[in-house]
């Protein structure tokens, strides 16, 4: 059967399914906000000041992570030859610089990625869901995979868990929330007020603010500065404390309910493997 890029026994199925990773869909996107050739790829191929067109953008990554997490072979290759195409035909204007650069930089695509991988795996850690030293540098290595899918080479994109500390610690320097951006959080504030949101998302309108809220406070301190805000000991202990507590309540919730399909039909294939 084929499984795509990661299948039963992988710690990207066990890990990806969990509910509490949309805290850490949002906090990817915060980090990504920290590289300026990124965000201004972003910002001026999008209408990124409207909020509906900022709601499709995050549906569409949302259903690209699952195709990429879930999906067979030849879908993970189409979604992934969709993103690269539109890529490299886009362009965005450096002010630092001057220069015009393709959305499709390595260096940019680097800096996603390894925002992404760093935002799930510390959320789903935060919020008690176990995982061990060695499966957090398996799930990092496992995730060499995603970037291939949008033209990466696996061996441009850290390995483990310390190799991706150490990647996130050199690029500190070139970072900063360009000025010209929409701030987040009030992006937030006014999607929750005026976005328009499909059905199954409209119980999350009103805690959009609370979610995004959330999702700054668990980023690192220093990226919490770098965006305005304060970075303080108590602001991680209060993401940690929060995180736990969503994820007890979500515990909760029976497992149809819980998760989504796709995720159901992980959870199974794993434990028929395991059996």
């Amino acid at each position: 059967m084929d499984h795509g890029l990661f299948g039963p026994g992988s710690v990207t199925w066990r890990v990806m399914g969990e509910p509490i990773l949309l805290v850490g869909g949002f906090r990817a996107l915060l980090m990504q906000g920290l590289h300026p050739r990124a965000m201004r790829g972003v910002a001026q191929n999008s209408a990124l000041m409207d909020p509906a067109e900022a709601w499709s953008r995050f549906l569409r990554t949302s259903e690209f992570v699952r195709v990429r997490t879930y999906g067979t072979t030849a879908e993970v290759a189409a979604a992934g030859a969709r993103v690269r195409k539109i890529h490299s035909r886009l362009r965005a204007f450096d002010p630092d610089t001057g220069e015009r650069y393709r959305l499709d930089d390595p260096d940019a695509l680097a800096w996603v990625h390894v925002g992404e991988v760093d935002s799930y795996l510390s959320v789903a850690r935060r919020a008690g869901v176990r995982l061990s030293d060695a499966e957090a540098d398996r799930f990092v290595a496992e995730q060499r995979h995603a970037a291939e899918v949008v033209g990466l080479s696996p061996d441009a994109v850290p390995g483990s868990v310390r190799e991706m500390r150490d990647y996130i610690e050199a690029r500190r320097p070139g970072l900063y929330f360009a000025p010209e951006v929409p701030h987040p959080l009030r992006q937030s504030i006014t999607q929750s007020i005026s976005a328009p949101l499909p059905p199954y998302l409209l119980p999350f309108k009103p805690v959009l603010p609370a979610l995004t809220v959330l999702a700054f406070a668990t980023m690192p301190r220093w990226a919490r500065r770098l965006y305005g805000l304060p970075g303080t000991p108590f602001g991680d202990l209060w993401a940690t404390a929060t995180l736990r507590a969503l994820q007890t309540g979500i515990g909760l919730v029976p497992t149809p309910v819980r998760y989504s399909p796709d995720a159901r039909r992980a959870r199974r294939l794993t434990a028929g493997r395991a059996a």
